[in-house]
């Protein structure tokens, strides 16, 4: 592995550091080095492996029910396929991985498989199918965590270090945790650049929160996946040359959940999360209640994801759309940074 070659006893040091918080400042020229190659070399292979590798996915059908969906037809769809493989081949090289590390990863990879195989079915999985695959993936990540990290977790708003869930308890909680984070990230992926501006804008001010990661996966994963989506992010801004489909939400939904886990504090996955979960999760909130509570007017004034109901009802842009909903993402993080920098 790279941080082999670069000074190993340092770099150890250096990881430590970074499960501790202590990596804002007074960066090493060999530790130095190793950021900037990690996150060139995942820049680099993402892009390249974009440009030349697209004509393997399958061609979108447009969307029926979405704003401006027939504008997607044609495009190469399921783009999670190869961004996130890229991902894991640069997380295997640059992160000394462990077992837990290696469970993360593969929840993360067998979401994007069961998003891709959907994408480019000729006829989409049902809800059912998904549904289970879902749970699998859920509870997978959940007993991982448990297992290997117990059930204390953080409540950084309120200044809390440890508080203890019981076990049964704790894993039906985070199982719930990444179901929810699969479902919203997903929903979430229906404009131009939408979807991964939002993502990189939690991992941005992610990293800024000093000790906010307490793993080492979860201290280096985030620079690479930032630099991932960015290159992603360079065909796929307004007007899109390929969609990352399901492929990409879902396994970026397990990752985000990963992410929240792994600061032991899964509850700050609400207000740093919060644009993704109203944009996502209202509409699965309404339709659930006209499901399976016979509210059929329920929310009938509101068109949902509510990025659809920005176009649509509010005359909005694309780039309207995934600029204003990054800013108030954005902010709210680096509220919710100084409010938890102010209280501990």
């Amino acid at each position: 592995m790279v941080y082999k070659w670069l000074c190993e006893r340092e770099l150890s040091e250096k990881y430590s550091d970074f499960a501790n918080g202590s990596y804002v400042l007074g960066l090493s020229k060999s530790y130095a080095l190793f950021l900037l190659l990690m996150i060139f070399c995942s820049f680099a292979l993402t892009f390249l492996v974009l440009k030349h590798l697209k004509g393997i996915l399958p061609k979108d059908q447009g969307r029926q029910f979405a704003v401006n969906g027939a504008l997607s037809e044609g495009k190469p769809r399921g783009c999670g396929l190869l961004f996130m493989t890229t991902f894991t081949l640069c997380a295997a090289l640059f992160i000394p991985l462990e077992i837990e590390s290696v469970i993360y990863l593969a929840c993360i990879y067998g979401a994007m498989l069961t998003g891709y195989f959907d994408d480019a079915a000729e006829k989409p999985w049902g809800n059912v199918k998904k549904g289970l695959c879902d749970l699998v993936i859920s509870l997978a990540v959940a007993f991982t965590y448990y297992h290997y990290n117990g059930s204390d977790i953080r409540i950084l708003l309120f200044g809390v270090e440890s508080v203890h869930i019981p076990a049964a308890l704790f894993i039906i909680l985070a199982g719930v945790l990444v179901w929810t984070a699969i479902n919203v990230t997903n929903c979430s992926d229906g404009v131009d650049g939408l979807c991964s501006s939002l993502v990189m804008a939690v991992l941005a001010v992610m990293l800024l929160m000093t000790g906010f990661a307490k793993s080492v996966f979860g201290a280096m994963s985030p620079y690479i996946m930032f630099a991932t989506l960015a290159a992603y992010l360079w065909f796929n801004c307004s007007p899109s040359k390929m969609l990352m489909g399901d492929a990409g939400s879902r396994a970026l939904g397990v990752f985000l959940a990963i992410l929240f886990l792994n600061s032991a504090a899964p509850l700050s996955f609400i207000p740093m999360c919060i644009v993704i979960i109203i944009d996502g999760g209202l509409g699965l909130l309404k339709l659930s209640f006209r499901r399976f509570l016979g509210m059929k007017k329920f929310m009938d004034n509101i068109r949902t994801p509510i990025h659809d109901h920005e176009r649509k009802n509010k005359g909005w842009s694309d780039t309207q759309v995934v600029t204003r909903f990054t800013i108030i993402q954005l902010v709210v993080n680096l509220c919710y940074m100084a409010a938890v920098s102010w209280i501990v």
